[in-house]
């Protein structure tokens, strides 16, 4: 199928087609088919795949996005296997939080299936077909924007070039044509590093996707969860092949190439872009900081305690995932979180510990 789409576009695809297909085709894209995608069977481990304590450190926040807001409705973008619902709407019940209603977006009949399975039986959650027009309270993304498909540009010698996919043989390969998008021109001539031969991703769709739920926010906060880069980092000199990595059982490369709709496509996430874009809906940043420091300031070291005596198989487990998910040299610092608020006065318990929202 991407070998005809190739020959149909006269031998180059755009990045971003050949990525989109390659994740959503139907019935053969990676998002699209029946493989397993998370947990220790699949390619990767998501947060919440790995512990209830994220979806409990993240409770205090979301019922505070709720109780300003005045609404009882959460939107969740991209639900994977539906752990992160199910542990999170589990953590407000304890808290007394009322949620009405739990509405999930998801593209992927497969994960939508899954999500049906795990959380039957809760009749708050229900499953959108397209984004809602209008939401009241909280707006959840975690690890959605990374799988949206960006556009790569390069600048070489001076001139502009577009990259895609053409076929070498019968294999994939990267080639480049000149840039004709004046969107994307602006955008990669505003954000890349003067003089030099660079190359990296623009993701004008990941953007547009923040702004339309921004718009969509009438009332309450959007809690964007992913891992990326503030652009001075995202951009920087020294990262000038981009950040795209295909993931495969636990093993990452950056050969995107290889196993086109067995493998998770990725790009890193420019949070300044996202902050850009909200801020384009009226939506303006309440705060940003790693994972680590998020977690640790909303309490998750108190919700380790509650699990059960330290030396216990249960407390043992549990500090393990802990330490996965805040440690600088896994996923603490490398994942970034980023709220995103119409409404003022919401009592943030994540960002106490080091909000770096002057980075953006």
């Amino acid at each position: 199928m991407l070998r005809e789409a190739i020959g149909a576009a006269g031998g180059f695809l755009p990045f971003a087609q050949w990525m989109d297909r390659a994740l959503y085709a139907p019935g053969l894209g990676y998002y699209a088919a029946g493989a397993q995608k998370f947990g220790a069977s699949g390619d990767f481990v998501t947060a919440p795949e790995m512990t209830p304590l994220f979806a409990q450190s993240l409770a205090a926040d979301i019922e505070a996005i709720l109780a300003v807001s005045g609404a009882r409705e959460i939107v969740e973008w991209g639900a994977g296997s539906g752990r992160l619902a199910q542990d999170l709407l589990a953590a407000l019940d304890r808290r007394g939080a009322k949620v009405a209603r739990y509405a999930i977006v998801e593209t992927s009949p497969q994960l939508r299936e899954r999500q049906r399975a795990r959380l039957a039986g809760d009749r708050r959650v229900t499953w959108l077909d397209a984004p809602p027009a209008q939401a009241r309270g909280a707006i959840l993304m975690n690890e959605v924007l990374d799988a949206i498909a960006p556009a790569f540009v390069a600048r070489v010698d001076g001139e502009w070039r577009e990259r895609g996919v053409a076929l070498r043989g019968d294999r994939f390969a990267w080639a480049e044509r000149p840039l004709a998008d004046g969107a994307l021109l602006a955008a990669a001539a505003s954000r890349f590093p003067p003089m030099i031969d660079y190359a990296s991703e623009i993701n004008l769709a990941a953007e547009a996707l923040v702004e339309q739920c921004a718009t969509s926010l009438v009332d309450g906060a959007m809690l964007v969860i992913d891992y990326g880069f503030a652009r001075a980092e995202y951009y920087h000199p020294q990262r000038n092949e981009g950040t795209l990595m295909a993931h495969y059982r636990h093993r990452a490369t950056t050969d995107v190439f290889v196993w086109p709709g067995l493998a998770d496509i990725t790009a890193h996430v420019d949070f300044t872009a996202v902050a850009d874009a909200a801020g384009r809906a009226g939506v303006h940043v309440a705060g940003f900081t790693s994972q680590a420091a998020y977690l640790l300031s909303a309490g998750i070291l108190d919700r380790l305690l509650d699990v059960g005596e330290p030396g216990s198989p249960a407390f043992i487990r549990e500090s393990a995932a802990l330490q996965k998910l805040t440690s600088p040299a896994e996923m603490g610092e490398l994942f970034k979180v980023i709220a995103l608020t119409r409404s003022d006065g919401i009592a943030w318990r994540g960002f106490a510990m080091g909000d770096k929202a002057h980075t953006l």
